[in-house]
């Protein structure tokens, strides 16, 4: 059920990851232009997502019906995310197992005020580090947890 992502898989992708990006990030950085002018599904596909670095780090998890996907650079996890609507039925644990098991990763950059993300991480391996730095034109910080 976890494969690697083809290019018909990125607008299902996009969507994920921009409902996703707004429904728990708006409420933390409040970026009205980044969150809901900038962040769009088709910018990001051809933006990011298409990009052959990006897309063939790209898996998904599908049953039919793609309910979430994982982006892994060499060792490091850079972007986990189960659809809303399929949150906590197992889907992202799914995900992060394969990501450890069959790609190896070990390490991971999550969002310090990601109080639900640190969690998940903690129950699969990962620890807090007690490094950080500011995530990219924030003043937000991002803590680095390994495994």
């Amino acid at each position: 059920m976890i494969r690697k992502a083809k290019i018909q898989d990125l607008s299902r992708i996009a969507e994920i990851y921009v409902f996703n990006n707004r429904l728990n990030y708006f409420p933390i950085f409040k970026d009205e232009k980044f969150s809901f002018g900038e962040l769009q599904v088709v910018s990001l596909i051809e933006n990011c997502f298409s990009k052959p670095e990006i897309q063939n780090n790209l898996y998904v998890f599908d049953d039919g019906l793609i309910r979430g996907f994982i982006q892994i650079n060499k060792t490091e996890i850079c972007k986990i995310y189960v659809d809303s609507f399929f949150q906590n039925e197992g889907f992202g644990n799914k995900l992060i197992e394969y990501a450890v098991q069959e790609l190896g990763a070990n390490n991971l950059w999550v969002l310090e005020k990601n109080t639900r993300g640190i969690s998940f991480y903690k129950k699969h391996g990962f620890n807090l580090t007690g490094e950080k730095k500011f995530e990219e034109d924030t003043t937000e910080y991002l803590l680095r947890m390994i495994r």
